[in-house]
Parts: C-alpha cells; structure tokens; sequence
C-alpha cells in the first residue's frame, strides 16, 4: 500500500482545514447587506462625517450585518442623479433634497420657498410631525422612496468671488450666480436678483477659480468645509433659506430588511443627526470670524428687500398654482 509521506500529509490536512473555516466563513459574508451611500460633499464637511457616524453606529447595532460604503466627492453618481440611481436599485442612500423632491412631485414645490423656514427647529417640527409623516407617504407612494430622517444643512448665504455692495436684490443684477441643477433652485438663483447658472456642487470651486461662476449660495459650514474661502472673497448675509436634506433609502431595499434591521438603521441615522446637527449650529456660530479671519469681508444687506421680493416672485409663480390649499398656513404654524 502506497503512503502519503508525513510532510505532504500534514500539508494536506492543514490546507483541508482552511478550506473548510473559509467555507464555514463565507454564509456569514455572504449574509451583510451592501449600503452604497453616495455624496456629492467632501469627506471633511459636516455631513460627510455624519455619514460616518452612521456606519459606526449601524456596525456597533448589528455588527457584520451591513456593509457600508461611503463614497464622496459625488465619485459614484453626481449630484441631482442619485434619485435615479436608487430607483435603478443602483444606491442605497443618497441625501435628497426638497428641491429634488419637488422636480418630481409638482406640488411639492412649496417646500422649496426662499424664507419658508424659520430655524432648524421649525425644520423638525414640520418634517418629524404630520406634515412630514404626510410628505413621506407620498415620496414612498410617488418615487419609490424611504425617507428616514431630515438633517439640518445650515441657512444660505451668498457668496461671491469679487467684494461687492449689495444691499438688494437688484444689486446682483448680471452676476452668475451658481444654484444646483433643478427647475426649483434656478428660480430661487433668480429670484434673489441673480443669474442663476446650473453648476453641481464638486465643480464649484472651479467654477470660482476661472470666473466660470461669479458666485454661489450654501451654508456657510460648506464653505469652511471645501475651503471656499480660498477663491472667494465676499459674503452677503441673505439667510435666504434655511436648508434641510433628508437621509433616504429605496422603498424596495428598506422593505426588504427585517424590523431588527430598519430599528437599528433608524438609530443609528438619529445618532447620525444628532452630531450633524449640532456641529452645523456650532459652525454657523463661528463661521462669520473665520471667514473673516481668512480675509473675507462679511456684509448683512436689506434682508427685507430680498425676502419679499424672493416670496413674492414664488407666490405669482406657476408652482404656487400647483401647492395643495392651506399647506403654507400648517408649514408656517408648525413649531409655534
């Protein structure tokens, strides 16, 4: 009988071993659910890193059950294509915004009216309470789409790459101003006096660096965050709006999970808001001496001027038409 010499049998038995714990291994693999989270934002913005504390938060919940990949820099579905994308069952969390909301739900719109919110705490009031339990409902039934929560962004400003003396409206006559793409934020860019010019948010800084662009609106977190600040040189306090973004997953994919799973999502995305939203009201709290500090000079115009103007310019337009009757009142009453 022909044996196996000592050596080539232990190696066999060795290599046997292995194959069977990676075999035993790969059930457990194979078992944690891919979450692709995709930004248009820089790792070093403030909701970037609540997309972080997310992951931790979800893997301390349930560890090894998801896989979650964040991906910045819109690297993996460019801003104002990530609705799409979920649709397709191609992403399962993007950041979606009122406005992208609105350029498919017509009536929707109303949400996306400059000087519509008062503070962020107006923003939970309205979005954590029937109005928003109401808003959901139809972004589910409508788009396909599981919103888990709203996040505070910051109010807006403009920001501009020359100083400038604006105290109105008409004062940013001519200026190309840059607004996200949809129908709802180019209004909104002309609206407030400007020219609006569809730009996505990673092209932005060098949209400012060659004159592409002679200015834009965001929070002023995001403008520390990217650095802005570098190749812009005047802010105009206009709190023009303040600005929410939800945290939203497929209906196909949230549907899917068990409750265990959809409880611990929800967890974690609330420990995810909470940082967020503190560090934005800390930021904007500091914002104004730092960007100071880099050189920019920071100027309040005639607020007034521009939130009439901007109200007005929404109530006689074709999206007011479309606003269901007395969901302005609600939004207004919410919170107070």
């Amino acid at each position: 009988m022909t044996t196996v010499p000592t050596v080539r049998r232990r190696a066999l038995l060795a290599g046997a071993a292995l194959f069977v714990t990676a075999a035993m291994a790969m059930p457990a693999l194979a078992q944690s659910k891919v979450i692709r989270i995709s930004t248009p934002g820089a790792e070093s913005e403030i909701q970037s890193k609540a997309l972080g504390v997310f992951k931790d938060e979800l893997e301390k919940a349930l560890p090894g059950a998801f896989d979650v990949q964040i991906h910045y820099n819109g690297t993996l579905f460019a801003q104002g294509t990530e609705i799409e994308a979920m649709q397709r069952g191609n992403l399962e969390v993007a950041m979606v915004s009122p406005q992208d909301v609105a350029a498919l739900i017509p009536e929707y719109s109303i949400f996306t009216n400059g000087y519509l919110m008062r503070d962020a705490k107006h923003l939970d009031a309205v979005y954590d309470g029937d109005i928003g339990a109401e808003y959901k409902a139809k972004v589910a039934a409508d788009l396909g789409l599981e919103i888990v929560r709203s996040q505070y962004l910051g109010s807006r400003q403009l920001i501009l790459v020359k100083p400038r003396d604006v105290k109105t409206p008409a004062d940013l006559a001519g200026l190309k101003l840059r607004m996200p793409g949809s129908e709802t934020w180019q209004f909104l860019g002309n609206a407030l006096g400007g020219n609006a010019t569809p730009m996505a948010f990673e092209e932005i800084y060098l949209g400012l660096q060659t004159g592409t662009i002679d200015g834009f609106e965001n929070p002023l977190a995001d403008v520390i965050a990217s650095k802005f600040y570098e190749v812009s040189k005047e802010v105009v306090l206009t709190d023009h709006m303040v600005s929410n973004t939800f945290f939203t997953m497929p209906k196909a994919f949230w549907d899917g999970l068990s409750d265990e799973e959809k409880k611990a999502i929800e967890t974690a995305e609330a420990a995810a808001k909470a940082y967020n939203d503190s560090e934005v009201i800390k930021a904007e709290a500091d914002a104004v001496k730092f960007l100071e500090d880099k050189g920019m000079t920071v100027i309040t115009p005639d607020v007034a001027s521009f939130r009439d103007q901007v109200q007005r310019k929404f109530l006689e337009s074709d999206f007011a038409k479309t606003w269901p009757a007395g969901l302005l009142d609600r939004i207004n009453a919410a919170g107070a």
